[in-house]
């Protein structure tokens, strides 16, 4: 019998992987397809979950993900959880410059949610979480506490890594170049309603 596999994407910790790597070639992922690249034999992915937050400045990166968000709305076998993303005032307090900061809130919080409400439902035998956030650590605990039998996998993107949920999670492991090279989307897509997605210049 198969393993049912439900995959939890913490999207702004793999894209910062891929950029701290200089990967930006592969930033127009499909997100399912990776998740279906990292499974073993015997194992069936269900679903793959993704949590980001939609970024508001500055306009050419909203833009950007705004069309990589479409192009994964196309895809079957994928929810997207949104978070939020917040500018917060900061200022140097040797010389007095002032700009924004650009914080990503609540993904970490709706990861854990999800991870426990389908643990609950008894909608999967392993949950691979593309993550090196400690902050789920509890969470994982907690499906670990209330649900022995279910496994917990940490899939760590590239330039990132915790041992915090190395040791928590029953298995863990660093994503290849290989497995993200292979699972990219078309460079063009098109929408049902005929409008046609390209992937960015300036990821290409």
């Amino acid at each position: 019998m198969s393993q049912r596999v439900i995959t939890y994407v913490d999207g702004f910790n793999l894209y910062y992987g891929l950029k701290d790597k200089g990967w930006r070639r592969y930033y127009w992922l499909d997100i399912p397809l990776l998740a279906q690249n990292l499974l073993k034999p015997g194992q069936n992915l269900v679903l793959t979950k993704y949590f980001t937050a939609k970024v508001w400045l500055p306009l050419d990166k909203r833009k950007r993900q705004l069309a990589f968000i479409e192009a994964l709305e196309t895809l079957s076998g994928l929810e997207i959880f949104y978070g939020q993303y917040q500018l917060n005032p900061r200022k140097c307090h040797r010389c007095g410059y002032e700009d924004q900061e650009s914080k990503e809130k609540m993904t970490d919080v709706n990861i854990a949610v999800e991870l426990l409400r389908d643990a609950y439902e008894d909608k999967y035998d392993v949950a691979l979480l593309i993550s090196a956030d400690s902050d789920l650590v509890p969470p994982i605990q907690a499906v670990k506490e209330l649900f022995p039998h279910k496994r917990i996998v940490a899939a760590f993107p590239p330039e990132r890594n915790s041992s915090a949920l190395a040791a928590i999670a029953h298995a863990s492991f660093h994503i290849g170049r290989r497995n993200i090279a292979r699972s990219l989307l078309p460079k063009q897509i098109v929408k049902p309603d005929g409008a046609i997605l390209r992937c960015p210049d300036s990821w290409k």
